[in-house]
Protein backbone atom coordinates (compact mmCIF):
# COMPACT_ATOMS: atom_id res chain seq x y z
CA UNK A 1 0.00 0.00 0.00
CA UNK A 2 0.89 3.82 -0.37
CA UNK A 3 1.24 3.95 3.44
CA UNK A 4 3.84 1.29 3.39
CA UNK A 5 6.09 2.01 0.62
CA UNK A 6 9.43 3.97 1.61
CA UNK A 7 10.26 5.09 -1.62
CA UNK A 8 8.97 4.51 -4.82
CA UNK A 9 9.43 0.99 -6.77
CA UNK A 10 12.41 0.40 -8.40
CA UNK A 11 10.08 -0.29 -11.52
CA UNK A 12 8.64 3.64 -10.70
CA UNK A 13 11.74 5.08 -10.67
CA UNK A 14 12.97 3.22 -13.78
CA UNK A 15 9.78 4.54 -15.18
CA UNK A 16 10.27 7.98 -13.79
CA UNK A 17 13.97 8.84 -15.41
CA UNK A 18 13.07 7.33 -18.22
CA UNK A 19 9.98 9.81 -18.94
CA UNK A 20 11.73 12.67 -17.51
CA UNK A 21 14.88 12.00 -20.23
CA UNK A 22 12.37 11.80 -22.69
CA UNK A 23 10.42 14.57 -21.59
CA UNK A 24 13.59 16.88 -21.19
CA UNK A 25 14.69 15.96 -25.12
CA UNK A 26 11.25 16.31 -26.75
CA UNK A 27 10.78 19.88 -25.08
CA UNK A 28 14.35 20.97 -26.35
CA UNK A 29 13.75 18.96 -29.92
CA UNK A 30 10.38 20.94 -30.17
CA UNK A 31 12.37 24.14 -29.75
CA UNK A 32 14.79 22.52 -32.57
CA UNK A 33 12.10 22.03 -35.06
CA UNK A 34 10.19 25.20 -34.65
CA UNK A 35 13.18 27.09 -34.91
CA UNK A 36 14.71 25.92 -38.14
CA UNK A 37 14.27 25.31 -41.53
CA UNK A 38 17.28 23.61 -42.81
CA UNK A 39 18.03 20.08 -43.49
CA UNK A 40 18.01 19.27 -39.72
CA UNK A 41 14.12 20.04 -38.86
CA UNK A 42 13.28 16.63 -40.45
CA UNK A 43 15.54 14.71 -38.96
CA UNK A 44 13.85 16.23 -35.61
CA UNK A 45 10.51 15.66 -36.68
CA UNK A 46 11.72 12.27 -37.48
CA UNK A 47 12.70 11.69 -33.66
CA UNK A 48 9.41 13.79 -32.06
CA UNK A 49 7.06 11.67 -33.44
CA UNK A 50 7.98 8.32 -32.49
CA UNK A 51 9.47 9.52 -29.27
CA UNK A 52 6.28 11.12 -28.51
CA UNK A 53 4.03 7.65 -29.15
CA UNK A 54 6.54 6.19 -26.75
CA UNK A 55 6.51 8.41 -23.94
CA UNK A 56 2.17 7.96 -24.19
CA UNK A 57 2.96 4.47 -23.74
CA UNK A 58 5.05 4.72 -21.10
CA UNK A 59 2.44 7.26 -19.14
CA UNK A 60 0.16 4.48 -19.99
CA UNK A 61 2.31 1.65 -17.97
CA UNK A 62 3.46 4.67 -15.39
CA UNK A 63 -0.45 5.26 -14.42
CA UNK A 64 -0.96 1.51 -13.95
CA UNK A 65 1.93 1.43 -12.05
CA UNK A 66 1.32 3.78 -9.68
CA UNK A 67 -2.37 2.35 -9.29
CA UNK A 68 -1.06 -0.94 -8.33
CA UNK A 69 2.01 0.17 -5.92
CA UNK A 70 0.93 3.75 -4.92
CA UNK A 71 3.61 6.04 -3.83
CA UNK A 72 5.20 6.74 -0.56
CA UNK A 73 3.62 9.28 2.07
CA UNK A 74 4.74 12.98 2.08
CA UNK A 75 6.23 14.04 5.30
CA UNK A 76 4.09 14.79 8.26
CA UNK A 77 5.38 17.68 8.79
CA UNK A 78 5.16 19.31 5.00
CA UNK A 79 2.73 22.16 5.25
CA UNK A 80 -0.32 21.91 4.01
CA UNK A 81 0.05 24.31 0.96
CA UNK A 82 3.31 22.39 -0.17
CA UNK A 83 1.33 19.13 0.11
CA UNK A 84 -1.20 20.63 -2.02
CA UNK A 85 1.27 21.64 -4.56
CA UNK A 86 2.91 18.84 -4.81
CA UNK A 87 -0.39 16.51 -5.73
CA UNK A 88 -1.73 18.90 -7.62
CA UNK A 89 1.82 19.22 -9.53
CA UNK A 90 1.45 15.56 -10.29
CA UNK A 91 -1.66 15.55 -11.38
CA UNK A 92 -0.79 18.74 -14.06
CA UNK A 93 2.06 16.24 -15.18
CA UNK A 94 -0.07 13.16 -15.46
CA UNK A 95 -2.46 15.58 -17.41
CA UNK A 96 0.08 16.80 -19.56
CA UNK A 97 2.01 13.44 -20.20
CA UNK A 98 -1.21 12.61 -21.61
CA UNK A 99 -2.62 15.16 -23.48
CA UNK A 100 0.47 16.36 -25.49
CA UNK A 101 1.39 13.33 -27.70
CA UNK A 102 -2.74 12.69 -28.22
CA UNK A 103 -2.92 16.35 -28.94
CA UNK A 104 -0.19 15.99 -31.19
CA UNK A 105 -1.71 13.36 -32.97
CA UNK A 106 -4.45 15.06 -33.71
CA UNK A 107 -2.69 17.75 -35.16
CA UNK A 108 -1.01 15.65 -37.38
CA UNK A 109 -3.88 14.18 -38.39
CA UNK A 110 -5.83 17.16 -38.99
CA UNK A 111 -3.22 17.91 -41.01
CA UNK A 112 -3.07 14.83 -43.18
CA UNK A 113 0.23 14.04 -41.97
CA UNK A 114 1.01 10.62 -40.78
CA UNK A 115 2.99 9.30 -37.87
CA UNK A 116 5.57 7.19 -38.94
CA UNK A 117 7.13 4.97 -36.13
CA UNK A 118 9.70 2.34 -36.73
CA UNK A 119 10.40 0.01 -39.33
CA UNK A 120 7.29 2.18 -41.32
CA UNK A 121 4.51 1.67 -39.23
CA UNK A 122 2.16 4.47 -39.35
CA UNK A 123 -0.56 5.36 -36.51
CA UNK A 124 -4.22 5.59 -37.99
CA UNK A 125 -5.49 9.17 -37.71
CA UNK A 126 -7.11 10.07 -35.02
CA UNK A 127 -9.30 13.46 -36.34
CA UNK A 128 -10.66 14.32 -39.72
CA UNK A 129 -8.18 16.55 -41.94
CA UNK A 130 -8.93 19.96 -41.12
CA UNK A 131 -6.77 23.01 -41.80
CA UNK A 132 -8.97 25.07 -38.65
CA UNK A 133 -8.51 22.69 -36.32
CA UNK A 134 -4.95 21.94 -37.29
CA UNK A 135 -4.72 25.59 -36.41
CA UNK A 136 -6.07 25.15 -32.95
CA UNK A 137 -4.08 21.82 -31.78
CA UNK A 138 -0.96 23.19 -32.61
CA UNK A 139 -1.62 26.39 -30.39
CA UNK A 140 -2.51 24.20 -28.10
CA UNK A 141 0.55 21.50 -28.33
CA UNK A 142 2.94 25.11 -28.12
CA UNK A 143 0.74 26.67 -25.93
CA UNK A 144 0.97 23.67 -23.16
CA UNK A 145 4.91 22.39 -24.13
CA UNK A 146 5.17 26.12 -22.61
CA UNK A 147 3.21 25.13 -19.29
CA UNK A 148 5.23 21.83 -19.14
CA UNK A 149 8.62 23.15 -19.60
CA UNK A 150 7.49 25.62 -16.45
CA UNK A 151 6.17 22.39 -14.51
CA UNK A 152 9.42 20.57 -14.95
CA UNK A 153 11.64 23.43 -13.66
CA UNK A 154 8.98 23.89 -10.72
CA UNK A 155 9.73 20.17 -10.31
CA UNK A 156 13.34 20.48 -10.53
CA UNK A 157 13.05 23.40 -8.18
CA UNK A 158 11.20 21.29 -5.61
CA UNK A 159 13.58 18.13 -5.67
CA UNK A 160 16.14 20.19 -4.96
CA UNK A 161 14.52 22.20 -2.23
CA UNK A 162 13.29 18.70 -0.85
CA UNK A 163 17.15 17.54 -1.23
CA UNK A 164 19.16 20.68 -0.31
CA UNK A 165 17.15 22.89 1.81
CA UNK A 166 14.41 20.38 4.05
CA UNK A 167 16.79 17.07 3.64
CA UNK A 168 13.31 15.27 4.48
CA UNK A 169 13.81 12.11 2.18
CA UNK A 170 11.49 13.26 -0.70
CA UNK A 171 14.02 13.50 -2.93
CA UNK A 172 15.76 9.97 -1.86
CA UNK A 173 12.13 8.71 -2.58
CA UNK A 174 12.35 8.89 -6.39
CA UNK A 175 16.53 9.06 -6.45
CA UNK A 176 17.52 6.27 -4.22
CA UNK A 177 19.81 6.74 -1.83
CA UNK A 178 19.69 6.64 1.71
CA UNK A 179 17.41 8.80 3.33
CA UNK A 180 18.82 11.34 5.95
Amino acid sequence: MADELPRFTPLQRLIHWLMAAGIIAMLFIGVGMVSTIAATHLTLVSIHKPLGVALLALVIIRIAVRFRYGAPPLPVDLPSPMKLAAKASHYAFYGLMVAMPLIGWAMLSAADYPITLWGGFNLPPIVAPSRELHALLWDAHRTLAFVFFTLVLLHVAAALFHALVRRDGVFQQMAGGARP
